[in-house]
């Protein structure tokens, strides 16, 4: 004989708050991973980004040495603001004055703030100013992050 009660089966309030518990202590475990792998990322891209602008510098430096941007006595070689390495510069040694472009777009900082332009978000140091101490100036010899946090392996971003 089967009883109405042995019938109904289910889950006891006990059985229920268990279960909601252990979920609620794996979630508490992956937020901190979650979080870690988004820095870990934002560390990668800034760390690409960092080369990526730094290349084009030096190869604004190298065509300025080389004659195919307009040289000047006062001048460094290297550009006057980040936005010529993706405006382009005009190739005086080309019959047609044609541009040399050294970026498609500039990167940006991924730890600034989003509503600024993408220049905005990069510390300039001209190449006049010592490395402990960047400063901006006629030109851009170098850029750093802005960003005032420490990386996971202990260095400030500005000293990237």
């Amino acid at each position: 004989m089967n009883s109405p009660i042995a019938k109904a089966r289910g889950f006891t309030l006990i059985e229920m708050v268990v279960v909601v518990l252990m979920v609620s202590i794996l979630a508490s475990a992956a937020m901190p991973l979650a979080a870690l792998s988004k820095r870990r990322s934002q560390e990668a891209e800034l760390r690409q980004s960092l080369r990526t602008i730094r290349l084009a510098l030096d190869e604004y430096k190298r065509a300025w040495e080389q004659g195919r941007i307009e040289r000047k006595p006062d001048q460094s070689g290297y550009p006057p603001n980040l936005d010529v390495l993706v405006k382009g510069v005009t190739d005086v040694s080309s019959p047609k004055a044609g541009r040399i472009y050294f970026l498609r777009r500039l990167p940006r900082d991924p730890f600034a703030d989003t509503s600024l332009p993408a220049a905005m978000t990069w510390g300039l140091r001209s190449y006049a100013s010592a490395a402990e101490a960047p400063v901006p100036g006629v030109d851009v010899f170098d850029v750093y992050s802005l960003t005032e946090g420490v990386s996971l392996d202990g260095t400030p971003y500005r000293r990237w």
